[in-house]
């Protein structure tokens, strides 16, 4: 069973961003008890995937499920929760009870996260997080990403990604700068987002001054670009956001894992991964949750409905995601064929 790339990417984006110790945990409970550093690299249906480092070095840890195989999206968040907590019981640590399984916790469509919304018992941030956990359907291709996040991606794979990236983030660029004046916008955008100039320098790296004659978006790349420009151009400011949040929050996550691997495997030190780079933000976990709090903000202005329609765009943008991922996966096999 492999489940599509955006969904393992959200998912290690996750864990490797905002639950770094929860990995070390799991790490010295099931296999390297003097694991120094653990990062998660993969899901399977048997089993999560951990990347292990110790004092004889690096190894990859597979751990089964504890309730068994898995096939469907919201099993994933219900399988690492039990992970982690029997990682603390074989350790002696105490859990975290904000992380007990939910029941119910998984949405289908809008009005689910809205009658959570007009419940008042979870910030939209969380209705975010959580409705995006949503079931997605594997994809041909979707490898694609989970190679590059693996370290056993091609070097033209990673170039291939860089490249869509620019169509992506030159139409998430102007959607911006639409509804940039908003008041509603305020507390999203923050200048050290701001991905142009390290794409271009880093496809001058990869590809050579000429690189704007060698690059093109894949068919999903430029549906999802014009996408994001219609939602700008109509002024939908959720709109904006649910795109933003996908890219962004993804990008200071998974992606900052993603840097690591490529640099790694293909020796960049900065030039090359100068996207991933985000220093003029400062701390990348202070920052997350100011944009976490300006999603809760967000969502007390929104009506029911409107926190409704902003939750399917994120699930639009992941969709495009996936999609992306499938396409340079059919590129790749017909340059290959």
């Amino acid at each position: 069973m492999n489940f599509a790339a955006d969904v393992v990417a959200g998912v290690t984006g996750h864990m490797n961003g905002d639950h770094p110790e929860d990995n070390l945990l799991i790490a010295r409970a099931f296999g390297y008890p003097d694991a120094t550093a653990s990062e998660m690299v993969g899901i399977r249906g048997d089993a999560g995937v951990w990347r292990v480092a110790d004092a004889a070095g690096e190894h990859e840890l597979a751990v089964p499920w504890p309730g068994g195989a898995i096939t469907e999206r919201p099993e994933i968040r219900r399988e690492v929760v039990a992970l982690y907590h029997a990682a603390c019981e074989r350790l002696g640590v105490e859990p975290r009870q904000e992380h007990e399984p939910e029941q119910g916790s998984h949405h289908h469509g809008g009005q689910p996260a809205a009658a959570d919304a007009e419940a008042g018992d979870k910030p939209f941030s969380r209705v975010i997080r959580e409705g995006s956990w949503s079931d997605h359907s594997d994809s041909e291709g979707s490898t694609f990403m989970e190679d590059i996040m693996r370290g056993i991606g091609t070097l033209q794979d990673y170039v291939d990604l860089v490249a869509q990236h620019y169509f992506m983030y030159e139409a998430l660029d102007a959607a911006t700068a639409q509804v940039a004046a908003d008041p509603a916008f305020a507390g999203f955008h923050d200048r050290g987002l701001d991905r142009m100039a390290s794409l271009e320098r880093d496809l001058v790296h990869l590809i050579g001054d000429d690189w704007r004659d060698q690059i093109s978006p894949v068919p999903a790349t430029e549906a999802y670009a014009q996408r994001i420009r219609e939602v700008g151009e109509e002024g939908w400011v959720a709109g904006v956001v649910a795109h933003h949040y996908t890219r962004y929050l993804g990008d200071l996550s998974g992606g900052q894992m993603i840097a690591k691997r490529v640099a790694r495997q293909h020796g960049f030190e900065q030039d090359g991964i100068a996207f991933y780079d985000f220093a003029g933000l400062g701390s990348l976990a202070e920052f997350k949750e100011r944009y976490r709090e300006a999603l809760d903000r967000l969502g007390v202005e929104l009506s029911a409905e409107e926190q409704a329609r902003m939750l399917d765009e994120v699930r639009v943008a992941y969709g495009f995601n996936t999609a992306v991922f499938v396409d340079l996966g059919k590129a790749k096999a017909a340059a290959t064929a």
